[in-house]
């Protein structure tokens, strides 16, 4: 499983690797620091030009200059990788109701401090998701 971390905050990305690592989630993490990043990643311009595509993206909802919805806002226009899923970290369910007005692309929502096992089952319930799909979602990046 491929997974792409886009985390601005250097001790709270390797928090949430420590997390993957610990609860068993065999996967790979791609770490970008902030919205622009992780679109050149998706689209793969660059140099990210040789990069996986992710089969899930955690989001982390505080990066700077709201960022995280803009990133959302992409996503869910269809432009970028529209069906990869995405689990946003917050530190407050604060986000909630804008996201939902909005209605932004969101698979799941995890609060901050994580807890370990519910972000695990939230990973591992979409790795296996992951696993019974035959094909990987298409991708459609700006010209």
């Amino acid at each position: 499983m491929e997974i792409l971390l886009v985390q601005d905050n250097l001790e709270d990305a390797n928090v949430t690797i420590l997390a993957l690592k610990q609860g068993g989630v065999q996967c790979r993490v791609s770490l970008v620091c902030d919205g622009e990043e992780a679109i050149r990643f998706l689209c793969r311009e660059g140099e990210f030009a040789l990069a996986p595509t992710p089969n899930l993206i955690l989001l982390d909802m505080q990066l700077s200059k709201e960022e995280g919805q803009h990133l959302l806002a992409e996503i869910g226009a269809g432009g970028e990788p529209k069906n990869i899923p995405v689990v946003v970290l917050t530190g407050s369910l604060d986000h909630q109701p804008s996201l939902h007005v909005q209605e932004l692309h969101v698979d799941g929502l995890v609060t901050n401090p994580v807890e370990l096992n519910k972000f695990i089952s939230v990973v591992k319930a979409r790795r296996r998701s992951w696993l019974t799909e035959l094909a990987l979602p298409s991708i459609a990046c700006r010209a």
